[in-house]
């Protein structure tokens, strides 16, 4: 993880952009992954961690709307948290997360191991699901930001 932080604050770096992150079910950890990095202070803007609806819909403006219809765990929802985070950052590099990460809180629907991350960088816009089987807590928020970053890295490529 240590090593994919430290290749995307230098590609970070070296094309001179920003990035920042809206975070829920990782709590926080994927801005910890780039801030334990040395030099990122050049390139990481905003991190939140986004846990309520009432933060997403307050703070994010994500529509309550779409959290009634949707749900907080839904394309949908972190498509809106991607764009609503560019608004408010004005970086050039926006990341969002939502999932379930357990061990409770799941359905039949959409179960423990869910997450969906949102990736926004100039007007490329890429929202992927991912439904993890290992049901430990740390492990799904360790794989969520393992995913995000590689896909941060994928789309500065």
């Amino acid at each position: 993880m240590k090593l994919l932080a430290s290749r995307i604050v230098k590609k970070l770096i070296k094309k001179k952009l920003k990035i920042s992150f809206a975070e829920s079910c990782s709590g926080g950890r994927l801005s910890s992954a780039i801030t334990a990095i040395g030099g990122s202070s050049q390139v990481f803007t905003l991190g939140l961690v986004l846990y309520s609806n009432k933060s997403k819909t307050s703070i994010l403006k994500v529509s309550k709307n779409i959290i009634k219809k949707y749900g907080t765990v839904s394309k949908q929802c972190c498509l809106a948290m991607v764009k609503n985070l560019n608004k408010i950052s004005k970086t050039n590099v926006c990341v969002s997360i939502t999932g379930i990460a357990g061990p409770g809180g799941g359905s039949k629907i959409k179960p423990v191991g869910l997450v969906y991350i949102g990736i926004k960088a100039g007007s490329k816009i890429i929202v992927k699901k991912y439904l993890f089987k290992n049901k430990k807590r740390s492990y799904i928020q360790r794989l969520a930001v393992d995913k995000s970053l590689n896909l941060i890295l994928n789309i500065l490529k």
